[in-house]
């Protein structure tokens, strides 16, 4: 089980305007597939190659939508920074009229270390649909409002507690503090139920132990 309680803020480096257009003039998004990890450095080398060779009437924006994830641990607090699109990165260009890559940006995207290939067939890569386009935009967004923190449980689950002198017993979850990562189980102990408060990660899914 995930050791954490979760509080979610996608947001990119320079992050998009809310009045940013789904696509730029006579372009269209598509998906570019990458090595694992290197989503964030193909990015940055895309975007340097693009302005070194002067191709921003080619190439426009390039995305990796990134979440932040908070986590309490022991009462510890840890952001981590994780990828929503993980082996992705989101290439707004323009295409040949025959529907093929232009062969300078074919071959700029091709020479750049952990580059894959574009999601589509012989060349011709598949343009991202409406809706795909409009939530990986969101995505791409940080969002004004900061965000709940919201527990991995819910009130009246069935659950296993996986460490401290408890180990082993099941009960259900009756009572959630997000602020604080914690949740209070009702656990039947010598044929009496009691209140046993945890921290989250200390339990598990009853159906995944």
């Amino acid at each position: 089980m995930s050791d954490h309680n979760v509080q979610s803020q996608p947001e990119r480096g320079d992050l998009l305007r809310a009045d940013e257009p789904l696509r730029q003039d006579g372009m269209n998004w598509f998906v570019l597939r990458v090595a694992s990890n290197k989503e964030s450095s193909v990015r940055e080398t895309l975007l340097r190659k693009v302005k070194i060779e002067n191709m921003g009437h080619l190439v426009g924006r390039i995305l990796v939508p990134t979440e932040k994830t908070k986590t309490i641990k022991a009462g510890k607090q840890r952001i981590t920074e994780t990828k929503l699109y993980p082996g992705y990165v989101f290439v707004e260009m323009k295409l040949e009229p025959d529907g093929r890559i232009p062969q300078d940006v074919f071959f700029l995207i091709k020479e750049t270390t952990g580059v894959g290939d574009f999601v589509g067939t012989a060349g011709r890569p598949t343009a991202m649909k409406e809706h795909e386009i409009e939530k990986m935009l969101r995505d791409s967004r940080k969002p004004e409002d900061q965000p709940t923190i919201k527990l991995v449980f819910s009130k009246g689950e069935h659950v296993v507690i996986k460490e401290g002198p408890f180990q082993g017993y099941e009960g259900t979850v009756d009572e959630l503090d997000p602020e604080k990562g914690r949740v209070k189980v009702l656990v039947t102990i010598f044929g009496r139920q009691a209140p046993i408060e945890l921290e989250e990660w200390q339990i598990g899914k009853a159906d995944e132990a």
